[in-house]
C-alpha cells in the first residue's frame, strides 16, 4: 500500500510514509484510521515521510486537499519530510490548509524531525 501508518507515542504522534503514487482508493484505508485517532481527541503530531513519493494521481489531490481543509486544527505539529525540492514546496504550500506548526526536513535528517515533534 502506498500509505503506511505508524502510531507512536500512545497515539500521540502519527508517522505516516507515502510513496509511489497515490490514487483515490488510497484514502479509503487512510481517512477513517485518521479520523479514530481524531476522535480520542488528542491534538495530533505528524511525521509526513515523503521519501520515495511521486505524485498523485486521478484527481486524487483534490482529495488530499479535501482532507487537510477538514482536519484544518486536528493537527498541532507537522514533520514534512522528503527528497525532492517539490516536497519542500509542499512545506509552503500545506500552511494555508492547517493551524498547525509544520516544518520541513530533509530525508537525511528524519531524527531531527522526530526530535522536533517530541519537543514541548
Amino acid at each position: 500500500m502506498p500509505i503506511e501508518l505508524k502510531e507512536e507515542n500512545g497515539g500521540k504522534l502519527l508517522s505516516i510514509h507515502v510513496r509511489g503514487n497515490l490514487v483515490k482508493a488510497d484514502y479509503g484505508d487512510f481517512i477513517p484510521e485518521f479520523e479514530r485517532l481524531v476522535r480520542r481527541e488528542v491534538v495530533l503530531r505528524v511525521l509526513f515521510d515523503m521519501t520515495g513519493f511521486l505524485g498523485w494521481k486521478d484527481g486524487s489531490l483534490w482529495d488530499e486537499i479535501k482532507f487537510d481543509i477538514k482536519h484544518f486544527s486536528d493537527i498541532g505539529r507537522l514533520a514534512i519530510v522528503g527528497n525532492n525540492k517539490w516536497q519542500q514546496a509542499m512545506t509552503t504550500f500545506s500552511k494555508p490548509f492547517t493551524l498547525a506548526d509544520v516544518r520541513y526536513f530533509d530525508h537525511t535528517d528524519i531524527e531531527g524531525a522526530r526530535k522536533w515533534l517530541a519537543e514541548p
